[in-house]
This record gives structure tokens, sequence and C-alpha cells, in this order.
């Protein structure tokens, strides 16, 4: 039996990126600055965590080694990874530092164009695209129409949306136009229908997502984001391994955002929950229910929404931590045959300035039974990530990427 589990521990980058200096980023590291901070007592929270940061399970398959491959910065204290575990980094090759882009690429379909921003102004959309949103999408008006981060644009202007029903849209230096809007008083339903109509009318301008950002409460002190958030993506423009692996006649089970960040093509089975250790749940429930030739692929959203963008320390370490804790259940239900693949889409680095992602490289960790493990150095696109799993579940070899399957002795 051959079997792919590939998990996503979004906005988890390693530092190191090439070209980060493009993007502003040079010196970003989500992971190096969480364990300095940790180490250095500046992670420590009351009731919530306290000391160096503490992920055995993760530094077992090679996570410090990885890091090293990244930066050269040694992180841990010396820990030696399992037998049959790999490790290594992966560069991006993709423009942006974005969730469709690093997905996408994963998947081992590199983005070679520009996707198309907003400009940090305000007003930050066109004004025939404002008048569009306004006319299609049947509302008063909107409100925003800037750059900002999402809790705080709630905080701002969510009791004037309850009074008027104008839908809160905003921006960020990614390709996105978010929509926040109250559940009840406007309705979930209603704002998907308007983000599909928004959807369409960011098409001409190559915007890669417009996302539905609900929300509860009363008052600007008790607003809060839901988890019925939903992303409107634009579809991959050449098949991925996902399409690769679909057409083929094997399943594809979606944990998490993935089914939206693909726009549901390729996708067998969408699996939701809220919050990680919900979504961990939902993926060893998939790992359970996986046959031969099949990819569980999952998303843990939590650590970019909830504490990189929020620039939360503490936050992230208490979440790397509870994800690590889980993690030998999902290595006690692989059998021979399997992959397991630990990786990131980008980075958050909570240490930084600002609030929005930062262009890293990531992680490539894993294991599986019987293989012989090792150091897979630093690839030079994510598109090697795809390419692996495809080599491994029988796939021929796609347009982009290298498979790494030899050098960890992977199954045929």
């Amino acid at each position: 039996m051959a079997r792919a589990f590939l998990f996503v521990l979004d906005s988890f980058g390693i530092g190191g990126a090439a070209d980060a200096e493009r993007y502003g980023d040079a010196g970003a590291n989500t992971f190096g600055h969480i364990a300095i901070a940790c180490a250095e007592g500046r992670a420590d929270r009351e009731g919530l965590r306290k000391g160096p940061l503490a992920v055995p399970n993760m530094f077992s398959l090679g996570l410090a080694r990885a890091a090293e491959t990244a930066t050269g910065l040694k992180l841990g204290n010396g820990e030696l990874s399992q037998a049959t575990a790999f490790h290594g980094a992966a560069e991006e090759v993709s423009s942006g530092k974005d969730t469709p882009s690093g997905h996408w690429e994963i998947a081992a379909l590199p983005i070679r164009f520009d996707w198309g921003y907003f400009p940090d102004t305000v007003p930050a959309f066109p004004a025939e695209l404002t008048e569009a949103i306004i006319r299609e999408g049947k509302v008063p008006g909107i409100l925003g129409n800037c750059h900002a981060p999402g809790t705080e644009i709630i905080e701002r202007f969510g009791e004037e949306h309850i009074r008027t029903g104008k839908p809160i849209c905003y921006t960020s230096v990614d390709s996105v136009l978010q929509i926040a809007a109250h559940e009840t008083h406007f309705g979930l339903e209603r704002l998907y229908e308007f983000c599909k109509v928004v959807r369409r009318l960011v098409d001409p301008l190559n915007i890669g997502r417009v996302i539905a950002r609900p929300f509860i409460g009363e008052t600007a002190g008790s607003f809060e984001r839901t988890h019925n958030r939903r992303d409107y993506a634009v579809p991959p423009p050449e098949p991925t391994l996902l399409d690769r692996l679909t057409a083929r006649g094997s399943r594809v089970i979606a944990i998490g955002k993935i089914g939206d960040i693909f726009a549901h093509r390729g996708i067998s089975e969408v699996r939701k929950a809220a919050g990680n250790m919900a979504m961990f749940d939902k993926a060893l429930g998939a790992m359970d229910d996986a046959g031969d030739g099949d990819l569980v692929f999952a998303n843990f959203v939590d650590f970019d929404t909830e504490f990189g963008h929020r620039r939360d320390v503490a936050g992230y370490a208490a979440a790397l931590e509870a994800f690590d804790r889980r993690l030998p259940e999902a290595l006690a239900k692989l059998k021979q045959g399997d992959l397991l693949i630990l990786t990131a889409d980008h980075g958050n680095d909570p240490t930084w300035h600002g609030t929005d992602h930062t262009r890293e490289r990531i992680p490539v960790i894993g294991i599986g039974p019987g293989l012989k493990g090792g150091d897979i150095g630093l690839r030079t696109t994510f598109a090697d990530i795809g390419e692996t799993v495809a080599e491994h579940l029988g796939l021929a070899r796609g347009r982009h990427g290298t498979s790494f399957h030899a050098t960890i002795g992977a199954h045929a």
C-alpha cells in the first residue's frame, strides 16, 4: 500500500529566502525568532506556556536540521532525527508570499505570473470596482476600502456595518479582497453570495482570493470572527498534483481550507473543523479512511490567522507545542508504504514589523515506515514536494519540480 499525508503548518517558515529583501523581509524567520524568544523568556505567558520551545517530536523528524539548512542557524540541543526521517528546506520560485502560490507550488505547480494587488492607499480599490461591487452586490455601500488587519477593521467598522448594512471590504499586501460581515445581521449565506459576485468582478484584476470573513457580537468590544471563513480562489492555471491524482481515480481528502485554495479542483472530499486541534482530529480520521494511492492534504490555518498576523509570539509557540503533542497520534497511524510530510506555505514571523506574511524558506520534514530517511538538502522549488508525493503514489513525472523520492528510499 502507498498512501501520502501532506500536513501544512500554515505560515511556519524557517527563514533564509534568497529574495527576501525584494519583499522587505530580509532577516525574517518565523521558527527561528519564535525559538529564540522562547529561550529568552520573551514568550512566557501565565496560564499558556513558559520556557524554551518544546517541540520534541518535530525535532525528532529533523526540524532543527531543516532550519540549519535554510539559514545556518543552529536551534535546539542537537536532537537527532528518527532513523527513517528525512529533513531539508525548500525555496519558493512563485511570485508572492501568499497562500495560493505556496500551496499550488507544493502541489507541483509554481506560479510564474504576477498576481494583482491593491495599493496601500485610501481608498485602496479603483472607483469603478467599488461602484460595481455596490451595484451588482446590491448593498448600500461599503466600509473600509483600505489595507487593514482583519480583527482591527472589524472593531473599527463593525457597529457601523450592523447599523447600515454596508459590508466591510479591505485588503493587505497579499493578492486578496476580504469581506467581513455579521453572520446574523447581514447573513452568512448572503455574505457567501456577495463574495461570489465580488470574485467575478476582480477576475480581470488577477486578484488571487476573495475571502468571506464572518463575525458575531453586538459591540466593538464583543466582536469575534467565526470559523465560517470561506476562500474564493482563482483556479490553478494548469493541472496540479491533486488533478493528476483524481484523474487517475485516487482520492484527495482535503482538510481545512485546502479545497478553497484549489477552487475545489482535484478534490474528492472536504473535511473542515474549527481550530487546529479539531482539524487534527479530522486529519487523523482521514488517515484512517485513506486507501491505496490516496492523498490526505491538510492545512492548519491557526498558526497564520490567529498568531502570525496578530504578532502573537507566545500564542504561536503554544500552538506549535500543542501540534507537536498530537504528532505521535499521526505517526502511530502510518503503515508500511506510507509517506508523511510536514511543511509550510510561507512565513509569518510574529516578531516582524507589520501584520503580513514574510517571504521565507519552508521546512520539509517527514517519515515513513521502511524509509532510509536522510538529508534532502535545500530544494530549489516547493514543487519538489509535490513531485515526490507523485512518484510515491505511482504517477508519471510532472512538468515542474524534481522528486527526492530516491534520496529518502521511498517505496515505488
